[in-house]
């Protein structure tokens, strides 16, 4: 059911421009709102935001439009957010990844995620699964990590690409672990997981909408969740923290914010907007077959999200070496 939801969600690729609208009252004028999404049609962020726009227009009586600005590695879209008129008409659909990952990454990075933006409020979190193939004698955290140890340089894993979630996730479990994990870069999630089921890279953080399946079919298994909670569709499946690694999580967050300057009252009355959709049954309800959790928040919590993210894996960074491009 969730591969047919994200295939319906491709073929939404030619109405990255389509509106959901309705007529009466505004934010600010009567021209669209465009939520711009960094990423391509069909991926979680996208299908995310078609989610969220059809409430935000149902709530605002306007025209809400999706954006999907593609390219380095997110850096079009929010450049794109960020030289934007400051008047609440065009937001980013931001992710821990292009907010705080691709800034400790990317040298001459085009724009900054802390001095042209104002958050408003989370919309969502995506949470990541430690797996394995079948073939890796671990079945608990603490198996793969005896693992590691005894057989050093031996335990691959796969990413969708240098400075991804799942690059600097694995980067900073070895590092916790004390182990030694050779990485394995794709360009994408899809082709990084398909090559740990056939078991050609040993180890995966995959997000839990691409991993349940796999997990449910036996064909990886599952040994820990990347978050300080348990993942409520995977009740009996432990927390890395819970199994020895104090404090570590890779959670991705999503976002919505706006250019810096945006009026306060402006800033306020997205936040409403976006609690009120983001809390309804509906949201819930859609997310949930996604894999997705919704999640609401005050724009200084978001604030702190993205500083105490951007500490993290400026840390990891250093202590593994990577180099900016």
């Amino acid at each position: 059911m969730k591969l047919l939801v994200l295939s319906l969600a491709i073929g939404l690729q030619a109405l990255s421009s389509m509106a959901y609208s309705q007529t009466a009252s505004s934010i600010s004028s009567d021209k669209p709102i465009r939520i711009v999404v960094p990423f391509a049609a069909g991926g979680p962020t996208d299908v995310l935001a078609r989610v969220l726009a059809p409430k935000l227009s149902a709530s605002l009586h306007r025209t809400v439009i999706v954006d999907n600005k593609v390219g380095a590695t997110g850096a079009i879209g929010a450049v794109f957010v960020a030289k934007a008129a400051p008047d609440g008409d065009t937001l980013l659909l931001g992710t821990s990844s292009i907010m705080a990952a691709s800034p400790n990454l990317t040298a001459n990075l085009p724009y900054d995620p802390i001095k042209d933006f104002i958050p408003i409020s989370m919309v969502a979190t995506i949470e990541n699964i430690l797996v394995v193939h079948p073939s890796v004698p671990a079945k608990t955290v603490k198996e793969l990590i005896a693992y590691g140890k005894a057989n050093p340089g031996k335990l691959t894993y796969a990413s969708s690409g240098i400075g991804s979630t799942y690059h600097l996730g694995g980067e900073l479990f070895a590092s916790q672990a004390g182990i030694t994990m050779t990485h394995v870069p794709y360009k994408g999630a899809a082709p990084a997981i398909q090559d740990v089921l056939a078991g050609h890279v040993n180890v995966m953080f995959d997000n839990t909408s691409s991993a349940i399946p796999n997990i449910k079919a036996g064909r990886v298994r599952a040994l820990g969740v990347a978050s300080l909670k348990r993942y409520p569709a995977l009740p009996d499946l432990p927390t890395i923290a819970e199994e020895g690694l104090a404090g570590y999580e890779t959670t991705i967050w999503l976002g919505l914010f706006a250019p810096a300057k945006t009026p306060a009252a402006v800033i306020q009355k997205w936040h409403k907007e976006i609690a009120d959709a983001v809390n309804s049954a509906e949201y819930k309800e859609k997310l949930a077959a996604l894999d997705l959790q919704p999640r609401s928040s005050s724009g200084q919590e978001l604030a702190n999200y993205l500083k105490t993210d951007l500490a993290k894996w400026a840390k990891v960074v250093k202590e593994a070496g990577i180099k900016p491009e």
